[in-house]
């Protein structure tokens, strides 16, 4: 044997096998599922993919090039290795599937919201405790741009005292996302606006850090007719809610299925030494005020934070990379993730509150505040 032959031979002895990535996932729901960049994330892989629908499930194994398919999400938590878990199913089975993957032993995250109603969110709070593994909500507001840099401000004392909030999410032309093609209504049909707050409260409760303890809530329904069949027993198209800070703050929040008014997420703060309005869907500028004066401003991408991979263009202002690679994170340095449980729970409760009120004609109605990590 030569010398060369010898050294190959012995190669392998000597070659270390490729190390686990930290995070092992598996994505259940293969529309929004399929919207996150899992397989650019230097430590994560996709290992397994579910959904009931064929063409969900092709979409899902096409985008993070897996093999291992799933129609039943029971089996799939039973794959070898799989230590973590990406929920992006209808509302509904959200915290159903997140407990059931936590008591399989999986890291969980999950699209918003965080649960239906007080008893889902308590149900999940009491399994992370008890579990001790980590879970995030996929909430997007957080990480647009525009609340990178607010919070970043508002940790720097930059506002001053924001004294007042608002945020607001119109979504016109949900009624077609209502019905599947056979016509038969979808977990949206009548869904209450205040059920899904988060992309309002999830701009505002991140940079005035403060809980919504109280609200006074009205709504404005047309009596259509999916006002009048859905199971929610919801008749409003649009909420908007009055919310009192721990502090005592005043932050307006409104959600609105059907509105004459262009599609958008936006939030606002007011200083007394700095305030930021996000641009509006008339066409104004993001503008900054200093004293009366504004400023129009363009806001960084902050991709230099992310993995060079991981810098690509996504939805939500760009937002789902950083979601990804939080999470990932999170369970790789065995800590907390921003959106955590307890923030879910602040991001999802004021709504579900707040849409009592609303059926109560705008009766001022208590917040309990679940606490935060620690």
């Amino acid at each position: 044997m030569t010398r060369r032959e010898s050294l190959a031979a012995l190669a392998p002895l000597f070659t270390a096998a490729a190390p686990d990535p930290a995070v092992r996932i598996g994505i259940v729901g293969g529309r929004f599922g399929a919207g996150f960049q899992w397989h650019l994330d230097p430590d994560c892989r996709v290992d397994a993919v579910c959904d009931i629908r064929d063409d969900a499930l092709d979409n899902l194994a096409k985008t993070y090039g897996c093999r291992n398919r799933y129609k039943s999400y029971s089996e799939m938590l039973r794959h070898a290795g799989l230590n973590a878990v990406g929920i992006f199913t209808p509302a509904p089975l959200h915290v159903p599937m997140a407990v059931e993957a936590l008591k399989a032993g999986k890291h969980v995250i999950s699209a918003v919201p965080a649960g239906m109603n007080v008893e889902e969110l308590e149900l999940l709070l009491e399994t992370v405790r008890k579990t001790g593994l980590r879970y995030m909500m996929a909430e997007t507001s957080f990480y647009r741009p525009e609340i990178i840099t607010c919070r970043q401000w508002a940790a720097e004392g930059r506002f001053g005292t924001i004294f007042h909030s608002e945020a607001e999410y119109h979504h016109e032309g949900l009624i077609a996302l209502m019905f599947e093609k056979d016509g038969k209504p979808t977990w949206r049909h009548g869904f209450p606006p205040m059920h899904y707050p988060t992309h309002s409260t999830g701009l505002v409760i991140p940079v005035i850090n403060e809980r919504l303890r109280e609200v006074s809530c009205l709504g404005w329904g047309d009596g259509h007719e999916v006002l009048k069949s859905n199971v929610y027993k919801n008749p409003f198209w649009s909420e908007t809610a009055l919310f009192k800070t721990s502090s005592g703050h005043a932050s307006r929040i409104m959600v609105s299925w059907h509105i004459s008014a262009g599609e958008i997420e936006r939030g606002l703060f007011y200083g007394d030494k700095l305030s930021y309005v996000m641009r509006r869907p008339e066409g104004s500028p993001n503008t900054v005020f200093v004293s009366s004066k504004g400023t129009p401003r363009e806001e960084p991408d902050y991709f230099e934070t992310l993995p060079p991979a991981m810098r690509v263009k996504t939805g939500h202002g760009n937002s789902h990379t950083f979601i990804t690679h939080e999470f990932v994170r999170a369970v790789a340095e065995n800590r907390h993730p921003t959106v955590n449980v307890w923030e879910a729970i602040a991001y999802t409760l004021p709504g579900i509150v707040a849409h009592q009120s609303a059926l109560r004609g705008g009766e001022t109605l208590k917040i309990r505040d679940y606490g935060r990590a620690g």
